[in-house]
């Protein structure tokens, strides 16, 4: 179900509602990451690619460019219903910021609670081109400063994006799987994991390009599989960095999406995931990396209560440097989590 309110000029926004099936969950009935992730960017399309339409010119879909970074309040459950509502609040020339809430309602009893809060960053693609941009219709803002805020948010995700592509340039980084028998549990190699996929027809865009929620669901699954390998207890998601698209993935592409442990505190685990994609038809064109993310999951025992992780056990340099660059993201995160708290009081 869908419902629509405002125009174009005054912060569009819609909601989305389902309930949740055993085939949104895992073994232990705990909802999927990567099914919510999936809602949040059906909603942020939808409120993006309606908004953009509003004007006369060519049509056009938007596309996913960037997630900041999510987290998962609290657990959902099969029966519960998932209310995901998407609003834009930032505008720029070629670019759409969506803030998206996610609430679970127990039918039963009627109680409501917040799990999840995202904000998305979409560019408008012209149907009739796919490599062109069209320029987004302003929004009225409520005030000066909510406009001056999202500029600044806008400026800092755009630099960011960039400074993470410098990063991962062009050139893949292997990601090697060994026999996991030959390895030691709660090292990297042990848990480190892989998927492919080929992307049909149901994956993708009017473009025939994959849809951002389709990629970020197949990460959180091998992360939700790297992370039950090292702990071997129920996992759940906790928290999501900056998810970044880099290049978009046509339909026709075999993708790969690999994931490994870099970090583990002692009730976090933190997994970075790469998708590398290869055209089938256009062999030509090498294999590229097309998207990445730090996914973090928490152990929890059989009554849904944090469990301790086990430590990551490093082997060699490379592992210890990721190590501490995970280090690093833990305590900002959690300094920022404090001071939000501080700022609520």
């Amino acid at each position: 179900m869908m419902s629509a309110a405002g125009s174009p000029a005054a912060s569009p926004s819609i909601q989305i509602c389902r309930i949740m099936g055993p085939d949104d969950a895992n073994i232990v009935g705990n909802v999927h990451g990567g099914t919510i992730l999936k809602m949040i960017e059906d909603a942020g399309c939808i409120i993006g690619t309606r908004h953009c339409n509003t004007q006369t010119g060519d049509r056009c879909v938007a596309a996913l460019a960037r997630v900041e970074r999510t987290d998962f309040l609290y657990p959902m459950f099969i029966g519960e219903v998932a209310h995901v509502s998407a609003e834009i609040t930032y505008t720029s020339k070629h670019s759409v910021e969506v803030q998206v809430n996610v609430l679970s309602e127990n039918i039963l009893t009627g109680a409501k609670k917040v799990t999840n809060k995202a904000t998305l960053w979409y560019v408008p693609l012209s149907l009739r081109n796919v490599d062109k941009i069209i320029e987004v219709p302003p929004i009225e803002y409520t005030s000066t400063e909510s406009e001056e805020l999202g500029k600044k948010r806008y400026e800092a995700q755009k630099l960011e994006r960039m400074e993470t592509k410098e990063r991962n340039g062009e050139v893949i980084t292997p990601v090697s799987f060994p026999e996991r028998h030959t390895k030691e549990p709660y090292t990297v190699g042990f848990s480190q994991s892989s998927l492919i996929h080929l992307i049909g027809p149901s994956d993708c865009t009017l473009h025939g390009f994959v849809h951002g929620g389709v990629t970020m669901k197949l990460m959180d699954e091998v992360a939700g599989i790297v992370a039950a390998r090292h702990c071997k207890t129920n996992i759940v998601t906790a928290s999501v960095d900056a998810i970044n698209f880099h290049r978009k993935i046509k339909k026709g592409c075999v993708i790969t999406i690999s994931g490994r442990m870099t970090f583990t505190s002692n009730k976090s685990m933190e997994i970075e995931v790469f998708v590398d994609a290869d055209s089938l038809l256009e062999t030509d064109k090498g294999k590229y990396r097309a998207v990445t993310a730090f996914f973090t999951y928490i152990s929890l025992d059989k009554e849904n209560k944090p469990l301790p992780v086990p430590p990551l056990k490093l082997e060699g340099e490379e592992e210890q440097k990721r190590f501490e660059e995970g280090k690093a993201r833990y305590l900002q995160n959690k300094a920022k989590r404090l001071a939000d708290k501080e700022l609520k009081q």
